[in-house]
């Protein structure tokens, strides 16, 4: 009898979880962004960049339906001058798009002008391709008359692919492999428990077969940087969303009424000035909401966020994150931020390889659902829960998301998304301390029958509650009702 082969299993990193970039959307805005830029890496291997005469892009099904309202055609845009997501200085982006609007040129990879009219060269159909509903094209035309193109398809979180995985295939052809490859939750707890450590140890030794320590812990630093920031300019900022919902930004009325503290001058201070602040218990749910609805509000507005797994999900991690360091924990330093960072990527990255973490492909169970669990199991890490009642935490807080829609009015990432964050990170507090309370040896529901659920769940939910604005609240609130 011949040995089998074995089977590979995908190695997700807590980075390839967590990125940074611009919001409001990680599949509709931060996907065709990084792929606009990996096209613009194609035409130049093959030395055809600065014979490109023409472009033009094609968005297909969900990216169509809400591509305005999630900047998906600005981000093409962004890509195709090779702007990175991570570092470009956002303030710049109304007047590069302006200029590229009103003058019709665009300066491809930031070195070769061409003539460009996003009006009648960025084409929106609402034809969905076969593989997956957030389906894009980009076309050259050289001056040679030989035109080639792209194909690309947007995956959710900033991810893109461009070849079709079958999902019973999603294990074979992987780039790495950790020494502690993990498909399942099961395989993650069996580790745990067979070299007594904690899940966040696990993903670390993994991690470093990838990345040196140094620089995990550099990029952690800056995610948690991202992270804290969104939540400060959030805070502090007033005015009126952009997009025509006239809607009024929250955070800052709701942190200016909370704020009772000592002074402060920038973000790390401010974090001591909430310390010093007494709470009480409604002030604690009023504190958490503030941190993810300030998050959420910068990315709409196209601001700096980390994909948490995903954008429209970006407030929830964080603002459990200030929760643990202003409310549980007053002496909590990076390693806990560290600590959650890590647990929260492979809770996150078991969804994305058992399930979905796109809105397009889930609703928005694949986005909230998903954040939530990541963020109550590596809360329960860091209130000294055991690896099992990780797990237990991550499976209770997407139980109560199954089933969640995406339906964003007027194909914006604001109603209902924003409060959605809020309302996720809250139900993750509430699970970690019910998974804390409990034995985890009597929990009934595995965290990985949960995930099967939900892709489940997924399958059989109808198209027009996957982020097309054509069900839901999209249809029965219009934008002439707000």
């Amino acid at each position: 009898m011949s040995q089998s082969t074995p089977v590979k299993i995908e190695a997700i990193s807590v980075f390839d979880m967590l990125k940074i970039g611009v919001g409001p959307s990680s599949s509709h805005t931060l996907g065709p962004w990084r792929a606009a830029r990996n096209f613009l890496g194609k035409l130049k291997d093959k030395n055809r960049l600065h014979l490109v005469k023409e472009i033009e892009v094609d968005l297909y099904g969900s990216l169509s339906l809400t591509g305005k309202g999630h900047a998906t055609d600005l981000a093409c845009i962004l890509g195709l001058t090779n702007a990175d997501p991570q570092t470009c200085d956002i303030d710049e982006i109304p007047q590069i798009v302006d200029y590229i609007t009103n003058q019709k040129l665009l300066q491809l990879d930031g070195v070769h002008l061409i003539n460009f009219d996003p009006k009648t060269q960025i084409h929106f159909h609402r034809k969905f391709l076969p593989y997956h509903p957030n389906g894009f094209r980009f076309k050259a035309t050289l001056n040679t008359g030989k035109v080639v193109f792209e194909t690309y398809y947007s995956i959710g979180g900033g991810f893109f692919v461009q070849k079709e995985r079958k999902r019973s295939a999603r294990k074979v052809a992987l780039f790495e492999c950790f020494p502690r490859p993990i498909s399942k939750a099961t395989e993650l707890l069996a580790y745990c428990e067979r070299e007594n450590k904690s899940v966040s140890q696990i993903v670390l030794e993994n991690e470093e077969y990838l990345h040196d320590p140094v620089d995990i812990d550099q990029r952690l630093k800056e995610i948690w940087d991202v992270m804290l920031d969104s939540m400060y300019t959030g805070c502090h900022t007033e005015g009126v969303l952009p997009g025509g919902l006239n809607v009024r930004r929250r955070a800052y009325d709701t942190h200016d009424r909370l704020q009772k503290g000592k002074p402060y001058s920038n973000k790390e201070e401010w974090i001591e000035a909430i310390r010093n602040t007494e709470v009480k218990f409604r002030e604690i749910l009023k504190w958490v909401s503030c941190f993810a609805l300030a998050v959420n509000e910068v990315n709409a507005s196209l601001g700096r966020v980390v994909t948490a797994p995903t954008n429209g999900s970006a407030g929830v991690i964080p603002a459990v994150i200030m929760y643990y360091m202003t409310i549980e924990n007053h002496d909590a330093d990076f390693n806990d931020v560290k600590k959650f960072l890590l647990v929260a990527g492979e809770i996150g990255a078991l969804f994305k390889k058992g399930a979905t973490i796109s809105a397009a492909m889930g609703g928005c169970q694949a986005e909230i659902g998903v954040s939530s669990a990541m963020a109550a199991g590596a809360l329960t890490e860091l209130m000294g829960g055991s690896p099992a009642q990780v797990l237990m935490a991550s499976e209770i807080a997407m139980e109560h998301h199954l089933g969640l829609t995406c339906d964003p009015i007027g194909g914006l990432v604001q109603i209902p998304c924003i409060e959605r964050n809020a309302m996720g990170a809250i139900k993750a507090i509430n699970a970690c301390e019910m998974a804390l309370d409990a034995d985890a040896k009597n929990a009934k529901v595995p965290l990985d029958k949960v995930i099967d659920t939900m892709w489940q769940t997924a399958l059989d939910m109808n198209t027009k509650y996957k982020e097309t604005s054509e069900g839901g609240l999209a249809v029965n609130v219009a934008l002439s009702d707000c």
